[in-house]
């Protein structure tokens, strides 16, 4: 999980059915488009209710995680973003549920739409009952859940995630911004909310008309040649990159690491990151010093002090798998975002490490600026 970050609490709700695998590739996977016609605008903007409560999804313990650096914040409980060829914005009602809203879609298209939100937002998968389970086998998870629930692992565009993260690498929060606001910038204008300009994500096509030398002059740095390599890659693939990422889905993780560290600038830790939040590995662990201090401090403590190596990495994620199962990755979003300074300041004191000394607690709260500085790739 990268090193970003969420604030909001939140309550559990029963799952409507028990968990059993995770969810199929959908027949219709959304594509890359950027060459679309702009679409007029509905008049109107219309909320409609997602029938979802809180405790299933919390839109600050969701969408300033660092699993997407594409929504923004545009009211007190609201935020924006696209899913596809579509804008959308998302808020809290004062009872907690949630309703939502499609900006730039024809009236004709609002069902596929609203079918894409959904997909998006991962609503195969019922937090309640997986929580259960989880809370079941750690004593932690379940004084935790009561605090942050609706914390939701969204599946999203593989392409868009894949460039994305590699926008990240040893990176802070307000470069990787602006990185991902320049490749966003190439695709078609949405619209605007809130003061924020929102833009489809760019095809493949689009993004290799975008020389390495331009990606270095909007600031990306080293990023730019991971960029250009991996598009090129990408564009080399039998049936075109977007569709080789879609298989990925259906394989087992280990097959999706292994391909995906075949592309420029993809090593174990974003590669983690890419298949869990758009792949469908749910168990998928990314490691970096941060999850290492949580996995050393509750799951593996006889490790605590060690060197963080690549074979330490399997390890930690082993151990996660061992204890939550095949969502194990939902279950370390969980338990990154409350050791997250942000959120430690809205949990009850006990929840934080009484061994924890000031000069720890100040190396966390800068460490925690920093995305994937110490990543084991």
């Amino acid at each position: 999980m990268l090193s970003l970050h969420l604030r909001s609490l939140s309550t559990m709700s029963k799952r409507q059915r028990p968990i059993n695998s995770p969810p199929s590739t959908p027949q219709t996977p959304q594509t890359h488009n950027s060459k679309r016609p702009k679409l007029p605008l509905v008049p109107t903007t219309k909320w409609v209710p997602l029938n979802l409560t809180q405790s299933e999804l919390s839109l600050p313990l969701t969408f300033p995680t660092g699993q997407t650096f594409r929504w923004r914040q545009t009211g007190p409980l609201q935020y924006t973003g696209v899913v596809g060829c579509h804008l959308v914005s998302l808020e809290h009602l004062p009872n907690g549920d949630v309703s939502y809203c499609l900006h730039s879609t024809t009236s004709s298209e609002r069902g596929r739409a609203e079918a894409a939100l959904l997909d998006f937002l991962n609503m195969g998968i019922s937090l309640g009952g997986m929580w259960e389970v989880f809370s079941a086998s750690d004593s932690r998870f379940a004084e935790l859940a009561g605090y942050l629930g609706g914390a939701r692992v969204l599946r999203q565009d593989p392409v868009e995630c894949l460039v994305q993260f590699l926008c990240s690498s040893n990176n802070n929060i307000q470069r990787i911004t602006k990185m991902v606001d320049f490749v966003s910038s190439l695709g078609n204008h949405l619209g605007s909310v809130g003061g924020f300009e929102f833009h489809e994500f760019p095809s493949l096509e689009r993004l290799s008309m975008v020389s390495e030398k331009e990606f270095r002059e909007a600031g990306f740095g080293y990023r730019a040649k991971y960029i250009t390599g991996t598009v090129k890659a990408l564009q080399l693939k039998p049936g075109g990159g977007a569709e080789w990422l879609l298989s990925l889905r259906k394989m087992e993780l280990e097959e999706v690491i292994e391909a995906l560290s075949t592309l420029p600038g993809v090593g174990p830790k974003v590669a983690a990151c890419i298949a869990l939040f758009s792949l469908d590995q749910h168990h998928a662990i990314p490691v970096d010093t941060h999850v290492w201090q949580i996995a050393t401090r509750y799951l593996i403590p006889e490790l605590a002090g060690a060197r963080l190596t690549p074979k330490l990495c399997v390890r930690v994620a082993e151990a996660f798998v061992s204890k939550y199962g095949k969502y194990a990755g939902w279950a370390q979003t969980v338990l990154f975002i409350a050791e997250l300074p942000s959120q430690k300041a809205l949990l009850p004191a006990h929840f934080t490490s009484a061994k924890e000394s000031k000069a720890t607690k100040k190396k966390e709260r800068e460490s925690h600026t920093v995305v994937d500085t110490s990543t084991v790739d």
